[in-house]
């Protein structure tokens, strides 16, 4: 694609969505201006291991780079390292800086993820209170289980989880304290959820559902800087730990677009249309911070993902390159290991779906498939990396099995994806 001097492309976050959007865009001969603003001072990385190996691994564990050194210089991106967006004059069409300077654009790109929730209880600024969104998160949070002898884990979600097991894998005592009754019961079924409680449970995690934290207590002893000391319920038990790790989940880092006064959806993301453009005609929203319209969802969705925020890179960058592409519509899937267990999700499961069991769940190697109407929905995978390749081809060619079918293991799923024409 040509491009006018004047064209200019800056985009807000250096994340997996905007990395990915800036490399396609320069592979698919993009040759005008391209600015980048990373929030963090040094090269992207990868985030997903930031809660399995450099928390398992210890401090010093590299992080996997989302390109290797030279990749921007090479693809000519002016990178500010270290520099934030504070604010969109859209009328002038220009983002002011952390460091007070005035970018103008032609188009803008919204690419600045998530950030992790707070508990908002008494005693959450106390140090040995750890989250887990950036690499000196993980880092901090790994550094500190050198010396912990009990850990307390609140949420139970994928993060909660796989911190959960490496700190295990490290010999720390950990107790994981979340409201639910479940483990990941937003995203996975009743099966998956009770495999996962046991298997944590054997590795010798104390699961403590059905648990509120309403505050956390200051240690007892100790000199210097106040210290957590126990986490404690609303039931008013009390969990004692000397660090504490919060899991509650992520929201839409869509500050910069709201005061702008773009539209954003009920999730709190930045709402999107059909080919992720905001309400301004010259702003786009991708990766975790975009609210999208999704076939598979049946509606409005915000995603947390590393293949959501590839795709819709893709997609967008083709779509600037002067495609005429059909409105967003990749498959999502999930991944996330946890010690031992790998769990695999492809398409997006329904509470009310009827669902069958593929699978040995006894021997921790069995899927669950979800239908609705009919309808193969979402198929989640433990340990069964073949069935979720397998569910990955059915759901984006829009195929089903039939559900007796399914859980027949003598009916080779494998050959039977295989038949169709589209493929992962």
């Amino acid at each position: 694609m040509g491009a006018s001097s004047a064209d200019h492309i800056l985009v807000v976050g250096a994340g997996h969505a905007g990395v990915q959007l800036i490399d396609s865009l320069r592979a698919g001969g993009y040759d005008g201006r391209l600015t980048l603003l990373s929030r963090e001072a040094g090269p992207p990385y990868q985030r997903p291991p930031l809660s399995k190996d450099v928390i398992a691994g210890g401090p010093s564990a590299a992080p996997l780079l989302l390109r290797g050194a030279g990749f921007f210089d090479d693809a000519r991106v002016d990178v500010r390292w270290g520099v934030d967006a504070e604010r969109i004059a859209r009328d002038v069409r220009e983002v002011i800086t952390s460091t007070g300077e005035r970018l103008g654009y032609t188009t803008l790109i919204l690419a600045t993820g998530a950030d992790s929730r707070r508990l908002d209880v008494p005693g959450e600024d106390l140090a040995g209170v750890f989250s887990l969104r950036t690499l000196d998160d993980a880092r901090a949070a790994s550094a500190a289980l050198d010396g912990a002898r009990r850990a307390v884990v609140v949420g139970a979600g994928f993060i909660g989880l796989e911190f959960a097991a490496g700190a295990r894998a490290r010999g720390v005592e950990v107790t994981l304290v979340s409201p639910t009754e479940r483990p990941l019961r937003r995203v996975v079924s009743p099966a998956v959820s009770a495999y996962l409680a046991k298997r944590h449970t054997l590795d010798g995690v104390r699961l403590e559902l059905g648990e509120r934290v309403a505050r956390l207590r200051e240690s007892d002893g100790g000199a210097g800087r106040r210290r957590v000391g126990a986490v404690v319920t609303a039931s008013g038990r009390e969990f004692p730990a000397d660090l504490v790790l919060v899991g509650v989940g992520a929201k839409p880092a869509s500050g910069l677009a709201s005061a702008a006064g773009l539209e954003l959806a009920p999730d709190g993301g930045v709402a999107v249309d059909a080919s992720l453009r905001s309400s301004d005609p010259a702003i786009f929203a991708i990766g975790d911070c975009s609210s999208f319209l999704s076939v598979h969802a049946g509606g409005r969705v915000r995603l947390e993902s590393v293949q959501n925020a590839t795709d819709q890179a893709r997609y967008l960058a083709s779509a600037l390159l002067g495609a005429d592409p059909a409105p967003y519509g990749e498959l999502p899937w999930f991944w996330s290991h946890q010690g031992a267990t790998k769990v695999q999700l492809a398409g997006l499961g329904r509470a009310d779906a009827i669902r069958v069991v593929r699978g040995d769940v006894g021997a921790g190697r069995f899927s669950v498939f979800s239908y609705d109407g009919g309808d193969l929905v979402c198929v989640e995978s433990v340990n069964s990396p073949a069935d979720h390749l397998a569910a990955r081809r059915l759901l984006a060619a829009g195929r089903s099995v039939d559900p007796t079918e399914a859980a027949d293991p003598g009916f080779d799923l494998k050959a039977y994806s295989r038949a169709i024409p589209e493929a992962v």
